[in-house]
């Protein structure tokens, strides 16, 4: 089999160590291991088929004789790489927003559109992570009647904030059980024990840009550009894993049964869906683990068209890392 070098651009964050831990889970044909960071990793170490591998400083000479460049990194970092990634003959599946919605990018949930891969151009984006869920949990009712409209409320973890969210809710638990004051830094309001409506900022008539990800990256995944979304993205005091609800919206009425039926078939998914004995998808049971959790299916009793669904997924996991490595596994399949 064929091995290929591969570089990790964010290697020491959550998404980054996750992406490494992927690689090896999945017995990713790995060469060579290049794990990319700032100057303040460079020169430690870290684990990779229980060899030490010496994490290298960033940089655009770091690319030259790389395969395949995961990005785990921030929007500027992208985007400051890429050209060098690109010339460089590598190709760079990056988790950050930057080429999203660059229509010379694909935008790629495998799942959902893996004949996309074919067309990039050296760079493949890695969509938002509540979009990931969402679009594996409902692509597959598309083959019953295209999906028109879906109403959305996401409930997201602290850590889809990064490392210190978890940190600052266990803060802030402690705090509050010793009867003192803690000041929040990673989020705008207290979260233990509280819900914060808002993630971004205002982007679009009171919706913010995490809000909008949902319509408009879905529009591309499912290529289904009149697809219409509205989304309201909450954060909740939950370490790990979010948690969707969905109400799709279809040209024709279609039945629960329908959907159970298709979605117990489709890629990616788990049903979990008794509410009698109290089944259905969680959090805690959907964390460290690669597939989305779909139930409470059930009719929009506002549309005779429409079904509503709670789906949850790990937002680290295939919400981001795993995800990437699903791409690169296309990338090498085809």
């Amino acid at each position: 089999m064929k091995k290929y070098t591969v570089a990790v651009l964010g290697a020491t964050g959550a998404v980054g160590q996750e992406m490494i831990n992927g690689l090896q889970e999945r017995k990713f044909p790995v060469g060579k291991l290049i794990p990319l960071a700032s100057s303040r990793s460079a020169g430690k170490t870290l684990k990779f088929n229980g060899e030490d591998v010496t994490i290298q400083l960033a940089c655009e000479e770091a690319f030259e004789g790389v395969d395949i460049v995961l990005g785990a990194a921030e929007n500027d970092i992208a985007e400051k790489f890429a050209p060098a990634i690109v010339k460089a003959g590598a190709i760079f599946v990056d988790n950050s927003s930057a080429f999203r919605l660059d229509p010379k990018v694909p935008l790629i949930v495998p799942e959902v559109n893996p004949e996309d891969v074919k067309w990039h151009n050296g760079i493949i984006s890695n969509p938002n992570c509540s979009t990931i869920i969402t679009m594996t949990a409902v692509n597959a009712l598309n083959s019953l009647s295209p999906i028109r409209t879906m109403t959305t409320s996401t409930y997201q973890a602290v850590s889809g904030a990064g490392a210190e969210g978890p940190v600052e809710l266990m803060n802030e638990v402690e705090a509050l059980r010793e009867g003192k004051t803690y000041q929040p830094k990673v989020f705008s309001h207290q979260i233990a024990y509280n819900l914060i409506p808002q993630i971004g900022g205002e982007q679009f008539e009171g919706y913010t840009s995490e809000e909008m990800k949902m319509q408009n990256e879905g529009r591309k995944i499912m290529h289904l550009p009149e697809l219409k979304v509205s989304c309201t993205c909450v954060r909740v005091p939950v370490v790990r894993s979010h948690s969707i609800s969905v109400s799709c919206h279809f040209d024709i009425p279609v039945t629960v049964e329908q959907v159970r039926e298709v979605l117990a078939k489709a890629p990616g998914v788990k049903l979990v869906d008794d509410l009698a004995n109290k089944q259905y998808p969680m959090p805690l049971d959907t964390s460290n683990q690669d597939l989305v959790f779909v139930g409470r299916i059930r009719p929009d009793l506002t549309d005779d068209c429409g079904i509503c669904l709670w789906c949850c997924g790990d937002q680290v996991r295939k919400g981001a890392a795993i995800n990437a490595i699903q791409i690169a596994e296309l990338l090498i399949e085809k």
